[in-house]
């Protein structure tokens, strides 16, 4: 209940929810092309608003590699779900050859339900002189999907 906790007392403080019951994603961006000519177009009056019918999940939403040795590579598997109800196509924008980044997956079409692994891989490098001893690396990869552009955060300290 958001009027009453589980003490059955009045709440005191307003009841944050969390951003998956409001309605939003963390770290999306809606895109305003709504029909892509590649996924065809839909003529059942029912099915006529595609933003509701595709989405896509990230397991994990962010990457942190932690403390990493530079010079050498380092990678990790973050799962694409495919939550709608329709198949649907994304693509990955790989991020600048500067931070190191790279991204491998198959592309294709995703149906409803079915997952793709995207592996996230890194090349332990520094680019600035600071004298610290540690240079952290953050970037946001784009995942462009037909209705909206996620962000994964990855993140890393490299020691040199």
């Amino acid at each position: 209940s958001l009027i009453m906790d589980v003490t059955g007392q009045t709440r005191k403080e307003k009841v944050i929810l969390p951003s998956s019951l409001q309605g939003t994603k963390p770290s999306t961006i809606p895109n305003e092309k709504i029909e892509d000519p590649v996924s065809g177009k839909i003529s059942t009056s029912s099915l006529a608003t595609r933003q509701d019918l595709t989405s896509f999940y990230l397991i994990p939403p962010s990457v942190t590699f932690g403390v990493l040795k530079e010079g050498c590579t380092y990678a990790s598997t973050v799962i694409i779900k495919n939550v709608g109800v329709n198949f649907s196509r994304f693509r990955v924008k790989q991020p600048p050859p500067h931070t190191g980044l790279r991204v491998m997956y198959t592309p294709g079409p995703v149906a409803a339900g079915l997952l793709v692994e995207l592996e996230i891989e890194i090349f332990a490098m520094v680019t600035g002189g600071k004298d610290t001893g540690l240079e952290e690396v953050s970037h946001d990869i784009e995942i462009l999907t037909e209705t909206e552009t996620l962000l994964l955060p990855v993140k890393a300290n490299i020691l040199f």
